[in-house]
């Protein structure tokens, strides 16, 4: 190696509650590795499966996943959870990291790093999600780095913005939406009684009604109407196309169409037409 080591032990690192500080200058102390001793400890750990170097690795590279973990304390998440979470993308690149590449292990490790912290937050920015797709998540970081300066987009920034990412316009203006919007907690909070200006809560004007009295009763009679609707247009069609649609859509087990072809002595194809036909009928009938 280009210079002798200096093992540092995890456990004199503040990890506790209320630590951050004290955490961020301990990492900011460790020694930066010179290329020679990352590249020696790399292949120590790829080829002989060394945890201390995966380890000293890790350690020597956290002052990094707090410089990226800062970039993202706009969302208003704890920036020690953030850091964690970037912690864990570093480990997850450092099991993955090839020196043969010849590339800093920096480099490689800066998509893993941002990768976890994505995920923390579009975890826990809303406790309703607002992006669950791949493109919805690519979407979500440019769409609010984007609003940050422009405020709501006009409709050629929309365009723009779908052009650059690949997706459709509404989609962007569905994600705007998302993100313009916040959580109402259902119930009312405790004081909201005392403050005749606070908003009402959901629980003040969603109610469910399935065990309301009358609401069953409706709920009861138009099932009963549409069971009778549905015998009487079975009854309206010919014995053949009637046993089709029962055995194919009625009974607990369904019977095939080559099932059917082989007991009316037809192919597969004229079941399929009579099915379509029947069902056609009855769809007619029950409108």
């Amino acid at each position: 190696m280009g210079t002798a080591l200096t093992r540092v032990n995890p456990a004199h690192l503040p990890l506790r509650a209320g630590s951050e500080d004290a955490y961020i200058s301990a990492v900011n102390q460790i020694p930066v590795l010179s290329v020679e001793d990352e590249q020696a400890l790399a292949i120590s750990y790829r080829e002989h499966q060394d945890l201390d170097a995966a380890r000293h690795l890790v350690l020597s590279h956290l002052r990094f996943v707090v410089h990226v973990a800062r970039g993202y304390s706009g969302y208003g998440l704890p920036l020690s959870d953030l850091i964690q979470e970037g912690n864990i993308g570093l480990m997850k690149a450092v099991k993955r990291f090839d020196p043969s590449v010849k590339v800093r292990l920096v480099s490689f490790a800066v998509h893993w790093i941002r990768a976890e912290i994505h995920e923390y937050i579009l975890r826990n920015w809303r406790i309703v999600k607002v992006a669950t797709t791949k493109a919805q998540r690519k979407l979500f970081f440019n769409l609010r780095s984007s609003k940050k300066r422009l405020g709501w987009l006009s409709r050629d920034e929309v365009n723009t913005v779908a052009r650059d990412l690949g997706v459709k316009p509404e989609t962007v203006l569905e994600m705007e939406s998302r993100l313009s919007g916040h959580d109402v907690a259902f119930d009312p909070q405790p004081d909201a009684d005392d403050d005749d200006s606070a908003p009402r809560s959901p629980a003040a004007y969603l109610q469910d009604q399935r065990l309301d009295p009358a609401e069953q009763l409706e709920r009861g009679d138009w099932e009963e109407h549409q069971s009778a609707a549905l015998q009487t247009a079975l009854d309206s069609l010919d014995e053949r196309s009637r046993d089709i649609v029962q055995r194919r859509w009625l009974a607990e087990e369904k019977t095939t169409l080559q099932e059917l072809a082989d007991h009316y002595n037809v192919s597969a194809e004229r079941v399929r037409q009579l099915e379509k036909n029947a069902m056609n009928k009855l769809r007619a009938a029950m409108a």
